[in-house]
Protein backbone atom coordinates (compact mmCIF):
# COMPACT_ATOMS: atom_id res chain seq x y z
CA UNK A 1 0.00 0.00 0.00
CA UNK A 2 1.66 2.86 -1.06
CA UNK A 3 -0.85 5.29 -1.18
CA UNK A 4 -4.49 6.21 -0.05
CA UNK A 5 -6.63 8.85 -2.14
CA UNK A 6 -3.88 10.35 -3.64
CA UNK A 7 -1.52 10.83 -0.54
CA UNK A 8 1.24 8.69 0.57
CA UNK A 9 -0.05 5.82 2.85
CA UNK A 10 2.81 6.38 5.27
CA UNK A 11 1.56 10.27 5.80
CA UNK A 12 -1.78 9.26 6.78
CA UNK A 13 -1.22 5.54 8.84
CA UNK A 14 1.89 6.90 10.60
CA UNK A 15 -0.78 8.53 12.75
CA UNK A 16 -2.10 5.80 13.93
CA UNK A 17 0.94 4.43 14.87
CA UNK A 18 2.07 7.41 16.77
CA UNK A 19 -0.89 7.34 18.51
CA UNK A 20 -1.25 3.35 19.38
CA UNK A 21 1.84 2.56 21.01
CA UNK A 22 1.58 5.04 23.61
CA UNK A 23 -1.62 4.38 24.01
CA UNK A 24 -0.63 0.66 24.54
CA UNK A 25 2.20 1.25 26.63
CA UNK A 26 0.31 3.05 29.54
CA UNK A 27 -2.38 0.29 28.96
CA UNK A 28 0.11 -2.25 29.29
CA UNK A 29 1.84 -0.51 32.51
CA UNK A 30 -1.99 0.07 34.40
CA UNK A 31 -2.63 -3.22 33.51
CA UNK A 32 0.53 -4.71 34.86
CA UNK A 33 0.42 -2.70 38.08
CA UNK A 34 -3.21 -2.56 38.83
CA UNK A 35 -4.64 -5.75 39.12
CA UNK A 36 -7.95 -4.09 39.06
CA UNK A 37 -7.21 -3.05 36.04
CA UNK A 38 -6.60 -6.73 34.55
CA UNK A 39 -9.98 -8.14 35.62
CA UNK A 40 -11.89 -6.02 33.89
CA UNK A 41 -12.20 -4.89 29.76
CA UNK A 42 -9.21 -3.15 30.07
CA UNK A 43 -7.18 -5.79 29.55
CA UNK A 44 -9.13 -7.01 26.64
CA UNK A 45 -8.52 -3.84 25.02
CA UNK A 46 -5.09 -3.62 25.62
CA UNK A 47 -4.69 -6.86 23.79
CA UNK A 48 -6.28 -5.75 20.87
CA UNK A 49 -5.04 -2.67 20.77
CA UNK A 50 -1.52 -4.14 20.68
CA UNK A 51 -2.88 -6.76 17.93
CA UNK A 52 -3.76 -3.54 15.72
CA UNK A 53 -0.34 -1.79 16.69
CA UNK A 54 1.43 -5.05 15.32
CA UNK A 55 0.00 -5.07 11.99
CA UNK A 56 -0.06 -1.60 11.40
CA UNK A 57 3.21 -0.99 11.81
CA UNK A 58 5.14 -3.03 9.54
CA UNK A 59 2.50 -1.77 7.16
CA UNK A 60 3.87 1.94 8.32
CA UNK A 61 7.29 1.04 7.89
CA UNK A 62 6.85 -0.79 4.75
CA UNK A 63 5.16 2.86 2.50
CA UNK A 64 7.69 4.87 4.88
CA UNK A 65 10.77 2.68 3.03
CA UNK A 66 8.62 3.05 -0.38
CA UNK A 67 8.17 6.95 0.32
CA UNK A 68 12.20 7.23 1.30
CA UNK A 69 13.03 5.30 -2.14
CA UNK A 70 11.68 8.46 -3.91
CA UNK A 71 14.39 10.64 -2.63
CA UNK A 72 17.32 10.72 -5.05
CA UNK A 73 19.48 12.26 -2.56
CA UNK A 74 17.47 11.85 1.19
CA UNK A 75 18.50 14.34 3.88
CA UNK A 76 20.61 12.92 7.19
CA UNK A 77 17.65 13.74 8.84
CA UNK A 78 15.42 11.50 6.72
CA UNK A 79 18.59 8.94 6.80
CA UNK A 80 17.99 9.14 10.39
CA UNK A 81 14.34 8.82 10.58
CA UNK A 82 14.10 5.69 8.13
CA UNK A 83 16.93 3.79 10.27
CA UNK A 84 14.76 4.57 13.43
CA UNK A 85 11.69 3.68 12.09
CA UNK A 86 12.55 0.55 11.04
CA UNK A 87 13.03 -0.79 14.70
CA UNK A 88 9.36 0.58 15.48
CA UNK A 89 8.50 -3.42 14.11
CA UNK A 90 10.76 -4.63 17.13
CA UNK A 91 8.96 -2.38 19.71
CA UNK A 92 5.68 -3.42 17.89
CA UNK A 93 6.38 -7.13 18.55
CA UNK A 94 7.28 -6.48 22.14
CA UNK A 95 4.44 -4.26 22.94
CA UNK A 96 2.15 -7.64 21.80
CA UNK A 97 4.22 -9.91 23.76
CA UNK A 98 3.63 -8.15 26.76
CA UNK A 99 -0.31 -8.01 25.97
CA UNK A 100 -0.30 -11.72 25.44
CA UNK A 101 1.94 -12.09 29.10
CA UNK A 102 -0.84 -9.92 30.72
CA UNK A 103 -3.62 -12.15 29.07
CA UNK A 104 -2.12 -15.18 30.74
CA UNK A 105 -1.32 -13.77 34.02
CA UNK A 106 -5.02 -12.45 34.23
CA UNK A 107 -6.21 -16.33 32.93
CA UNK A 108 -3.39 -17.71 35.77
CA UNK A 109 -5.44 -15.50 38.12
CA UNK A 110 -8.70 -16.71 37.47
CA UNK A 111 -7.63 -20.10 37.99
CA UNK A 112 -5.89 -19.74 41.31
CA UNK A 113 -6.21 -16.38 42.87
CA UNK A 114 -2.63 -15.96 43.69
CA UNK A 115 -0.47 -17.10 41.26
CA UNK A 116 3.30 -17.06 41.36
CA UNK A 117 4.67 -13.50 42.71
CA UNK A 118 7.30 -13.82 40.58
CA UNK A 119 5.65 -14.21 37.58
CA UNK A 120 3.37 -11.08 38.22
CA UNK A 121 6.35 -9.07 39.27
CA UNK A 122 8.50 -10.18 36.37
CA UNK A 123 5.62 -9.56 34.27
CA UNK A 124 5.48 -5.43 35.73
CA UNK A 125 8.88 -5.17 35.10
CA UNK A 126 8.57 -6.20 31.22
CA UNK A 127 5.57 -4.38 31.18
CA UNK A 128 7.41 -1.08 32.56
CA UNK A 129 10.61 -1.23 30.66
CA UNK A 130 8.70 -2.54 27.05
CA UNK A 131 6.29 0.88 27.42
CA UNK A 132 8.68 3.27 28.27
CA UNK A 133 11.20 2.10 25.59
CA UNK A 134 8.26 2.14 23.16
CA UNK A 135 6.92 5.40 24.38
CA UNK A 136 10.59 7.10 23.63
CA UNK A 137 11.28 4.87 20.84
CA UNK A 138 8.27 6.31 18.83
CA UNK A 139 9.06 9.87 19.99
CA UNK A 140 12.57 9.42 18.46
CA UNK A 141 10.90 8.19 15.42
CA UNK A 142 8.42 11.19 14.95
CA UNK A 143 11.08 13.74 16.22
CA UNK A 144 13.33 13.02 13.28
CA UNK A 145 10.43 12.46 10.81
CA UNK A 146 9.00 15.60 11.58
CA UNK A 147 12.63 17.76 11.57
CA UNK A 148 13.13 16.08 8.13
CA UNK A 149 9.48 17.38 6.88
CA UNK A 150 9.95 20.60 8.68
CA UNK A 151 13.76 21.22 9.41
CA UNK A 152 13.96 24.62 10.87
CA UNK A 153 10.58 26.27 8.62
CA UNK A 154 8.76 27.17 12.24
CA UNK A 155 11.49 29.11 14.01
CA UNK A 156 11.79 30.86 11.01
CA UNK A 157 7.68 31.41 10.98
CA UNK A 158 8.20 32.46 14.36
CA UNK A 159 10.66 34.82 13.59
CA UNK A 160 9.29 36.45 10.67
CA UNK A 161 5.70 36.92 12.22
Amino acid sequence: MDEINGLPAHVLLVHFVVVLVPLTAVLEIVCALWPAARRGALLWLTLILAAITMALTPITIDAGEWLYDLRKNPSPTLREHADRGGTMLYFAIALLVVAVLLTALRLAEQRRPNPATLARVAVAILAVVVGIASIIQIYRVGDAGAHSVWGNEITHLRKSG
